[in-house]
């Protein structure tokens, strides 16, 4: 049998690529998922293990120690990582979103000094925009940058930081009038500063602290944190591509790539749920044959498997629009929609499936249960992805005179 969600096309070196970290997954991430996600335990040895293969560097231009790889093929990269345990793409997505902002709008200092670390997995990156009282309202921040002669002078909360205790880079977005008359649009004064600190947890640089991790209901091993800064010193020449103002736009380019590894990372978790689904099917029996073997199961199948090849096939379609060097807000805004909400339908019905051992944290669907909520509000909720995708249909079909 054919497995779901096959990429037509793909070069031979892609193909490679992905059955090396399929087989990694197979073998490393999914005996162990589980048992390290009840402990809350950060999978240090995965992670060595995806430095070595490369991963970190997957998209970093090879002039700076990378693969040079295309973002279609970090998405199906993302897609199988997910398909082992979600966590571990949510460990990699901040890191190479942080890369590409700075391959993108670094300057050239800047992209020596930081890329090649980056490519190595010697230096990691997080991203931080979203504030306590804010949402997904990034115009709001309060967060603030101040020009004290060669350096800024940095206060404010952030929240919701993936990586904030293990990365050692981090992307923060602030509020900058420096330049910017009052009046100006909160877009257009806000700047990316690019945070260097210790990883770890507590004061991890004069003026910044981290606290310990949030505790979640899922997308447990990752650490997800608050960040405050209060006085902190940043250079000068560590704002994004040496220029105020921008910020907003770096982290929208940002974030639109991260809605595809956000897709990405759903149809992984999908074809997760379905092959247990699938595969448990096939082995319970009710009035004397496999539950798989009744109807209502079989139509139960037909859509989880339908909803896996939907979704794959919108996020490889947003992720080569973006390799084109074309817009992709609508296509990546769409992706991450439908994947997501497909993806808790398929974990809801390979739970059902389960019956009352799907609710035992014996069996590993428990964990994918837990799991795929927080894809619901990613990188943007279905109500902002459907604000965007509306606003770009009426662009595109905008009546004339």
């Amino acid at each position: 049998m054919t497995r779901l969600a096959q990429t037509e096309g793909l070069t031979d070196i892609q193909r490679e690529i992905l059955s090396t970290v399929r087989g990694f997954v197979d073998k490393e991430i999914l005996p162990v998922a589980t048992e390290l996600e009840h402990r809350d335990e950060y999978p240090s040895q995965i992670v060595e293990g995806l430095k070595e293969l490369g991963v970190f560097g997957l998209m970093i231009p090879e002039e700076y120690g990378g693969l040079g790889e295309s973002l279609l093929t970090y998405a199906l990269t993302v897609e199988e990582i997910a398909r082992g345990w979600m966590s571990v793409s949510g460990i990699i997505n901040t890191h190479f979103i942080v890369a590409y902002m700075l391959k993108q709008h670094g300057t050239q200092e800047q992209k020596d000094y930081f890329l090649p670390k980056m490519a190595a997995g010697e230096i990691r990156g997080a991203f931080s925009m979203s504030e306590p009282a804010l949402g997904s309202d990034v115009s709001a921040i309060s967060s603030k940058g101040v020009r004290d002669g060669n350096d800024y002078v940095l206060n404010g909360q952030k929240m919701w930081l993936t990586n904030g205790g293990s990365s050692t880079l981090v992307a923060v977005l602030c509020r900058t009038d420096e330049g910017h008359p009052e009046g100006t649009a909160p877009h257009k004064s806000m700047t990316t500063f690019l945070v260097e600190k210790e990883a770890g947890f507590g004061e991890v640089r004069p003026g910044l602290t981290i606290p310990g991790k949030i505790d979640k209901m899922g997308y447990k091993g990752v650490d997800t944190t608050e960040l405050i800064m209060d006085g902190l010193r940043i250079p000068a020449d560590r704002v994004l591509g040496g220029e105020t103002g921008r910020g907003f736009y770096h982290m929208m380019d940002g974030v639109e790539v991260g809605r595809v590894n956000v897709a990405a990372r759903g149809c992984g978790v999908a074809q997760r749920a379905f092959e247990l689904g699938v595969s448990y099917a096939q082995q319970r029996h009710t009035f004397g044959k496999p539950i798989a073997q009744h109807q209502a199961i079989q139509f139960k199948l037909a859509e989880m498997a339908t909803k896996v090849e939907a979704a794959h096939a919108m996020m490889v379609n947003a992720a080569r629009k973006k390799d084109s060097g074309q817009r992709n807000d609508l296509e990546a805004g769409m992706a991450k929609y439908l994947a997501s909400e497909y993806c808790k339908e398929v974990v809801e019905d390979a739970f059902r499936i389960h019956g009352g051992y799907g609710f035992s944290k014996e069996y590993e669907i428990e964990r994918l249960y837990r799991e795929a909520p927080m894809l619901l509000i990613g990188e943007g909720t279905a109500e902002i992805q459907k604000m965007i995708i509306g606003r770009r249909l009426l662009e595109e079909y905008r009546i004339q005179g």
